[in-house]
């Protein structure tokens, strides 16, 4: 259990996920965060991490630092994909390790099951059939660092754990034209149309994959509760256990953005996984269930893209 003055390092703290992260440990009265910046801190430098844990030394690490994107830069960059991530994770939890840290808990994603995983996926489908050919090299990065937490639980005795969220979306997300998710590229796609005056917008694919969303606010105050609340090998799950369409989701956004244009589909691009829902009974059982509902947490998602334009330039 984390003390309120207990020495807590968020890795990723300019991320949309560490930053809620942050805001949720602040929320909950805890004083002695640690952050770095990528220039004060190079996580794929394996000098930079074991000379900043040695002179820090952590009691608990929450590592949300990741190298992330959708379809198109997943696809174009795959050997990035899984390099960066492979490097950086590996760094902090060795040197987390070797530094004697309390506790700590990865944060990784759901394209880590396979592709075609009996719906909802639950915890122990893992590594039980083939991965998503567009993001295959992201998911192996992060399976091999949950992995390496519960191996290092299971030779040494550690008290590390992960949680694999569904898709994310909420303050502080990436609104790159090109490397963004789903959420934050249809929020830009349709405030740009409308402010263009644009009578139409296509989307990639044909709308029909079924996906689960989740408030990264939701998610942070997931993570604080598992790290005081939860230990075990195998990972835990971060979800709603709601799902819809694609379309469904397009045609949201397009409302609580105010675009009224049509809305077409270019059935030539590529859907990804035809439906992923996380099983989240395992969290449930826990004590924990999400807040947001997706209605609400797109309208705050749009204010925080509004409030803060420069975010699209990333």
């Amino acid at each position: 259990m984390m003390q309120k003055d207990s020495k807590i390092y968020v890795a990723g703290h300019r991320g949309m996920v560490g930053s809620a992260i942050i805001r949720e440990l602040k929320r909950q009265g805890y004083t002695n965060i640690i952050t770095r910046t990528h220039h004060e801190l190079d996580l794929c430098r394996q000098d930079q991490v074991e000379r900043f844990f040695a002179e820090e030394k952590p009691e608990y690490v929450f590592l949300a630092a990741a190298k992330v994107g959708g379809i198109i830069a997943n696809s174009s960059a795959l050997a990035d994909f899984m390099y960066d991530n492979m490097i950086l994770e590996m760094n902090v939890i060795h040197s987390a390790w070797k530094n004697g840290c309390k506790k700590l808990e990865f944060l990784g994603s759901s394209c880590i099951y396979p592709r075609l995983a009996p719906q909802p996926m639950k915890e122990s489908c893992l590594l039980t059939s083939e991965l998503e050919q567009t993001n295959e090299a992201y998911a192996l990065a992060k399976i091999s660092g949950l992995k390496y937490c519960e191996y290092l639980n299971r030779q040494y005795g550690t008290d590390y754990i992960s949680v694999m969220p569904t898709n994310l979306y909420g303050p502080n997300d990436n609104y790159h034209p090109e490397h963004s998710h789903v959420v934050p590229a249809l929020i830009r796609r349709f405030h740009e149309a409308k402010e263009q005056g644009l009578q139409e917008v296509t989307c990639w694919g044909d709308g029909s994959p079924l996906r689960e969303f989740l408030y990264v606010d939701d998610l942070a105050n997931l993570c604080v509760f598992l790290m005081n609340n939860y230990s075990g090998n195998e990972t835990v799950n971060a979800g709603t256990g709601k799902e819809l369409t694609i379309k469904e989701l397009t045609e949201l956004v397009a409302k609580v953005v105010g675009y009224e244009g049509k809305i077409l589909w270019d059935t030539t691009r590529p859907n990804g996984t035809p439906r992923k829902l996380l099983d989240v009974s395992k969290s449930r059982a826990l004590g924990w269930s999400y807040s947001t509902e997706l209605d609400e947490g797109l309208r705050l998602s749009y204010e925080d893209f509004l409030n803060n334009p420069m975010r699209a330039e990333r």
